[in-house]
């Protein structure tokens, strides 16, 4: 829903209903994530998309139809070996999609969801999408980690639902929960679809170079909150880098050691050492391994690596933590300007992601989408 999250905000504040479809789970080869939607206005505008063009028009109708009064559904979408260009996914997917009527009726919390999401402060929307009481199908309840909003109105389903609806925010996870009809571990009857939205992922870019602008518009481009940092006051500024979130002067070592301290580091941080010299790149490395990110990737040629290397165990770096150090840093795309580096860098971030292996699809076989 964050892809659509705008509109659809706008248009509840101008008290217009929409239809909104959205994915919430997926199978095999889908072509979207749980959390994937498009909503529709009653004027006839969609925004967004569930499928990339496969089931689009089925989606509108049923949209259309739920605007019209029909109650909200839960719709699954296969491939028909019949008649695969039926409404159905010629890639051999299968996806779920609840279809829903909101508004200020039936959504009256939304206002606290987009507060939350533009504050960058982590929520999760858990959705009732099937239950034998079709009175109980799209009642919702709103996580944080701190406090509740609505419920539907048993203890111990609500309960179920909020511990597991943490445990996915935490994680940064959408999908399906199952539960008995009374919210029993042991059961099924009860869908819960639990939309998490957390702040976007972090970029760190260290070295503000030429190959640095064309990471932070990369980055910017994935959805990362980008922060470009070098320790070079005449170099790091927000005229060079206008696509960062944010331009710091300061060592890069102690930057990152700062953000560690105040807890704004995860498993989804990526850093990116671009600064090709040894005083600033090994330190930031050092403390860059020893920290629990994502990814950890120094540019560089290969014997710049092995003098790194070197200079890494000198500080006592063990060859676990070297083991994470993605260096030379992408993938090889044989790369030579700045932007097709930076095209070479979010690949590899990409690969790692998803369990991707990096070769041509034409030369490969099995799957194309990866669930790591």
């Amino acid at each position: 829903m964050r892809d659509v999250l705008d509109e659809l905000s706008k248009r509840w504040e101008a008290g217009e209903p929409v239809g909104l479809g959205t994915v919430v789970d997926t199978f095999k080869s889908a072509p979207r994530q749980s959390g994937a939607a498009m909503l529709v206005t009653g004027d006839g505008e969609a925004v967004g998309s569930v499928s990339g063009g496969c089931v689009e028009g089925a989606v509108y109708e049923r949209a259309g139809a739920v605007l019209g009064g029909d109650p909200p559904l839960l719709e699954r979408y296969g491939v028909s070996d019949d008649d695969a260009f039926a409404v159905g996914l010629t890639c051999g997917g299968i996806i779920d999609i609840f279809v829903e009527r909101v508004d200020r009726e039936t959504f009256p919390e939304l206002d606290e969801v987009v507060r939350a999401v533009r504050d960058e402060v982590p929520v999760a929307v858990a959705t009732v999408v099937a239950h034998p009481d079709a009175g109980l199908v799209g009642r919702r309840l709103l996580v944080w980690r701190d406090r509740v909003v609505g419920g539907f109105g048993s203890a111990r389903m609500d309960d179920a639902v909020i511990d597991d609806a943490r445990g996915m925010l935490a994680s940064g996870r959408s999908g399906v929960l199952e539960y008995g009809p009374e919210g029993q571990r042991r059961g099924e009857g009860l869908k819960v679809f639990v939309n998490s939205f957390e702040p976007p992922p972090r970029m760190l870019v260290f070295g503000a170079i030429d190959f640095a602008a064309a990471m932070a518009r990369m980055g910017s481009f994935l959805g990362y909150r980008v922060t470009v940092c070098d320790a070079r006051q005449v170099f790091a500024t927000k005229t060079r880098f206008p696509e960062a979130d944010e331009v710091v002067v300061e060592w890069p070592h102690r930057y990152l050691a700062a953000e560690a301290a105040a807890g704004r580091l995860d498993e989804r941080t990526a850093v990116m050492v671009l600064t090709h010299d040894p005083k600033f790149d090994v330190p930031v490395l050092e403390e860059a391994l020893r920290r629990d990110v994502g990814y950890v990737g120094a540019m560089g040629s290969r014997r710049t690596h092995d003098d790194r290397l070197r200079r890494l165990r000198e500080q006592g770096l063990t060859e676990a933590e070297l083991a994470r150090l993605s260096s030379p840093i992408g993938l090889d795309l044989g790369a030579r300007t700045p932007e097709e580096t930076a095209v070479s860098i979010a690949a590899e971030l990409i690969a790692l992601r998803w369990g991707g292996r990096g070769t041509r699809l034409s030369e490969a076989d099995g799957p194309i989408h990866h669930h790591p």
